[in-house]
């Protein structure tokens, strides 16, 4: 009896030490805060008002405006004012949602936008909404290389053991996915999208010359390839030292170099490619972090339409 009582006890423990795990919320992260702007888009597609979404202390923004984060906040979205050769477009795929008993979350959406030239031309394109730590440097002003456009990564020194997040999934129950760049048809590609989360952290360095180099100290990842209810308090553990090696790792997570690089300011505030140099010693002190949620994770203008990653309580586990 007293051995069942002390395992008993022990079990207690072990559960009331999980349970009161410490978690440094993101700020904002709760998500119960929306800058709104509105964009007023080119009479050649419509002159429409278009609402826009971003992650920071509420308030209302009228006007084409390029948007820098306000309030302290460290999330950028993939919501843009773009002005390409002179027409304004605005793209929405990002929006406030009620989450049951917990204000408000970001819902993250696959969808297809739908442009309307001189009344006359339709054109369509797939967008995967997006969230991140960093901003989007506006106004867009071209569709080419677009992570230079994004600003990826937060200084950050602190060696979490997890990203932990309350998180639901609206899956369509298709098998396929559509690819539209607004040029051209639609094409339908086999194989239906996956919604996407991970987590990096970086020890950057610049060189004389203004370039930035990085060795990847951690890294965490996870695929969400079926619909689910709200999970709450999801832990996604950080991997130190070489992730490659290590059961569950996935190309998604490989390190960023070349084109595929991550783009950041440097010293002199030119946007550089951030470049992965490899993997840190186990014990490295990182100074940077890079956190991206997604309702998508294949290529641009690539995309499930209805798959949808809602998203609250973001914060470090320790």
């Amino acid at each position: 009896m007293k051995r069942k009582i002390s395992i008993i006890i022990n079990c207690l423990l072990i559960c009331a030490g999980t349970a009161t795990a410490q978690v440094e919320p993101i700020k904002y992260g709760n998500f119960n805060q929306w800058v709104t702007r509105e964009i007023h888009e080119s009479a050649i597609i419509g002159g429409h008002e278009k609402t826009l979404y971003e992650i920071g202390p509420t308030q209302t923004i009228t006007g084409n405006k390029p948007y820098t984060p306000l309030g302290g906040s460290p999330w950028g979205t993939s919501n843009v004012y773009a002005k390409v050769s002179g027409i304004v477009k605005g793209s929405c795929a990002v929006f406030p949602a009620d989450d049951p008993g917990n204000g408000k979350c970001a819902r993250l959406a696959s969808l297809l936008e739908e442009v309307k030239v001189l009344g006359l031309i339709n054109m369509k394109v797939m967008v995967a909404g997006s969230m991140f730590l960093g901003h989007m440097i506006e106004p867009i002003t071209s569709t080419s290389n677009p992570y230079s456009k994004m600003e990826m990564g937060i200084p950050y020194t602190k060696r979490p053991k997890s990203l932990v997040f309350d998180y639901k999934v609206d899956m369509p129950d298709v098998d396929y996915r559509i690819k539209a760049t607004g040029f051209g048809s639609q094409k339908k590609l086999k194989g239906r999208d996956q919604a996407v989360v991970f987590v990096f952290l970086q020890r950057r360095w610049e060189d004389a010359e203004g370039n930035i180099h990085a060795k990847r100290v951690a890294t965490g990842g996870k695929l969400f390839s079926q619909g689910s209810s709200w999970k709450r308090s999801f832990n996604l553990p950080l991997v130190y030292g070489n992730a490659s090696r290590k059961n569950g790792y996935a190309p998604y997570l490989a390190l960023r170099s070349g084109d595929n690089a991550y783009y950041a300011k440097n010293s002199k505030g030119k946007m550089v490619p951030v470049t992965e140099e490899g993997w840190d010693e186990p014990d490295a002190r990182p100074t940077h972090v890079i956190v991206m949620f997604s309702a998508g994770n294949g290529l641009p203008y690539e995309g499930t339409p209805g798959l949808t990653l809602y998203i609250d309580n973001a914060g470090f586990g320790f």
